[in-house]
């Protein structure tokens, strides 16, 4: 268990940490909107409202949810701020998030029942949320899975990674919905933004981002010819 529950990593970005299997929840405070990126499991959900009454917040004053992608240790307490806030994420992983896709969903590999939610908002690659003091752009970054979305901070130049990218060049695990060359071209696309941090969905934020997007390319390049010549001998077994 983390001793550990919020801290203000930037200027009004905060981390809320969280139990495994949970992955992290990034609050941005806008100086007109307050935006939750993830929430972790159902289980994790109080720890979200210890660490948001800890800096003078109340649910209720979330605005906006963005769902990085459709996993439940991403997804599972979203159905708390179903009737006070909108719920985004990508139209791939909307889908499975509405119709409790168990399959991609992975709850009950968790030990619980994810709530049956309406997503409110389907994203489209490039759209951007102005809320004053920050811009982000989403970027659709399918391979981990089919919904994945990675959130590009503008003038900062900070991305909110979700399970796409970690630090030290650690590569996702490519998932039931999810391709190892949808992942590659992702990365790659990824490269040509210009990032002086990343904020992950799960381990140490990221300081020196181009050399670990670079070394996730080579991983998962090395990976998938792996698993290309797995399969290759399986046939010819």
């Amino acid at each position: 268990m983390s001793d550990r529950l919020i801290d203000e990593i930037e200027d009004s970005i905060f981390i809320i940490y969280a139990n495994k299997p949970s992955s992290h929840v990034y609050l941005i405070k806008g100086s007109n909107k307050n935006i939750l990126i993830d929430t972790g499991t159902k289980s994790n959900f109080s720890r979200i409202v210890e660490a948001l009454s800890k800096i003078s917040l109340k649910v209720t004053d979330i605005h906006l949810v963005v769902c990085t992608h459709e996993h439940y240790d991403h997804i599972g307490g979203i159905s708390f701020f179903y009737n006070h806030s909108i719920l985004a994420a990508d139209r791939f992983a909307a889908t499975k998030i509405e119709l409790q896709d168990e399959y991609v969903i992975h709850s009950v590999y968790h030990g619980e029942e994810v709530e049956k939610t309406k997503i409110n908002l389907w994203l489209e690659n490039l759209v951007v949320f102005d809320i004053g003091n920050y811009k982000l752009k989403v970027i659709h970054t399918p391979g981990h899975t089919s919904g994945s979305i990675c959130l590009y901070e503008m003038t900062k130049q900070f991305l909110f990674s979700g399970d796409t990218i970690f630090n030290g060049g650690i590569i996702s695990k490519i998932s039931d919905s999810g391709s190892y060359g949808d992942y590659i071209n992702s990365l790659e696309r990824l490269s040509c933004y210009k990032i002086s941090k990343i904020f992950p969905g799960h381990g140490k934020i990221c300081i020196d981002p181009q050399n670990s997007i670079s070394e996730s390319i080579e991983k998962a390049k090395t990976k998938l010819t792996e698993e290309v010549e797995k399969i290759k001998k399986e046939r010819r077994c």
